[in-house]
């Protein structure tokens, strides 16, 4: 498959409006929507909604762009302290963001007094989606590529090389997906949510155990190599031991 898309969705005078951009805003949306149906099914208020979605939403900028630059390029930023700043320029780092999430949940959850494995486990089902949409979005700006390939579904990425390559991206999306609808289909047809972290713990280990095994066939994106695992594999581990400790050790709050 021969793949040149432009990442550009519309463009009018100076404004240029992204593929990504436009799956990245959908997915929050949307995500807000799960959140006010899982609110709505429990009887709960929805008045702190507004202000979860803000938490949120700067927990995954900033952390997604920290994260980033600290795992992935330390160096070049340590040496060009303002181009942090720069999002337009690109770079965010998932592992990023899933820390900047976790640690808004936690001063939402302060302020708002809500248990935070409850609410963690609630917003594992609209990160899942976020996650596939995002992944769809590298695919148009060709980009997070995976390594070389001569399997009949592989994709060449015209605007970077003419080197067929698993299209990874697209191989994420899928799992991400999956994994919202599994554990959509969980929380209705299961007693899983009576547990606090149980159905978080599901998603950490779904979700980065693939991130871990999908590394294998990911471009390194690190602007440093010479570990035996990627950067991605090793950040992945963290996650991966946590999902594994609220699944064997579940606590309540």
């Amino acid at each position: 498959m021969i793949w040149n898309a432009d990442p550009v969705l519309i463009s009018f005078s100076v404004v240029r409006i992204h593929w990504y951009g436009v799956l990245f805003v959908s997915a929050l949306f949307i995500g807000a929507r799960i959140m006010k149906g899982l609110y709505a099914e429990e009887g709960l208020p929805e008045a702190s909604l507004d202000a979860l979605f803000v938490y949120c939403v700067v927990g995954i900028i900033v952390g997604a762009r920290l994260g980033h630059c600290i795992f992935y390029d330390p160096g070049y930023y340590l040496n060009n302290v303002l181009k942090i700043f720069a999002i337009w320029e690109g770079g965010l780092a998932s592992h990023g963001g899933g820390i900047g999430v976790i640690i808004a949940v936690f001063f939402y959850t302060r302020k708002y007094r809500v248990k935070p494995l409850w609410l963690l486990d609630r917003l594992a089902l609209p990160t899942a989606l976020f996650g596939s949409a995002v992944r769809i979005g590298n695919f148009m700006n060709s980009e997070i590529l995976g390594t070389p390939s001569n399997l009949p579904w592989a994709v060449t990425f015209l605007r970077v090389d003419n080197v067929p390559r698993h299209p990874v991206q697209l191989y994420e999306s899928l799992v991400y997906f999956l994994v919202f609808i599994a554990l959509s289909a969980a929380c209705r047809f299961s007693r899983i949510k009576e547990w606090p972290g149980r159905l978080f713990g599901v998603f950490l280990c779904a979700v980065f155990s693939a991130r871990f095994l999908l590394e294998f066939v990911k471009v390194e994106q690190a602007a440093y190599t010479g570990f035996f695992f990627t950067t991605g594999q090793m950040l992945s581990i963290p996650f991966l031991a946590a999902g594994i400790w609220l699944l064997v050790w579940p606590k309540t709050e």
